[in-house]
């Protein structure tokens, strides 16, 4: 499961209008355990396109870094993780700006 110990979110612009909807970038700082593959000493963020429409809100885009280095992570989060970030985004639209 994944653990959030603090978050960014704004508003991001679509200039070419591909997607209906908004558009949410969450910068989410994550506390991940030693024990786990994902775990570095500098940190981990996960950087988190999420689409608001009046149909569907999803994930459109997701991508772990680690926080010192901004060095992109090739991982996938499992089916449950990625429920729990949607959750978490939908939950927190309302903060931007």
């Amino acid at each position: 499961m994944l653990t959030i110990k603090e978050y960014s979110v704004e508003l991001v612009k679509d200039p070419f209008g591909i997607l209906t909807g908004k558009r949410f970038e969450f910068v989410c700082d994550l506390d991940v355990p030693e024990e786990d593959e994902l775990y570095s000493e500098q940190g981990i963020y996960l950087r988190v396109i999420f689409l608001d429409d009046e149909e569907r809100s999803r994930i459109v885009k997701y991508d772990f870094y680690e926080r010192t280095t901004d060095q992109y992570l090739d991982f996938d989060m499992e089916p449950e993780e990625e429920e729990q970030l949607t959750a978490f985004c939908k939950e927190h639209l309302q903060e931007e700006g």
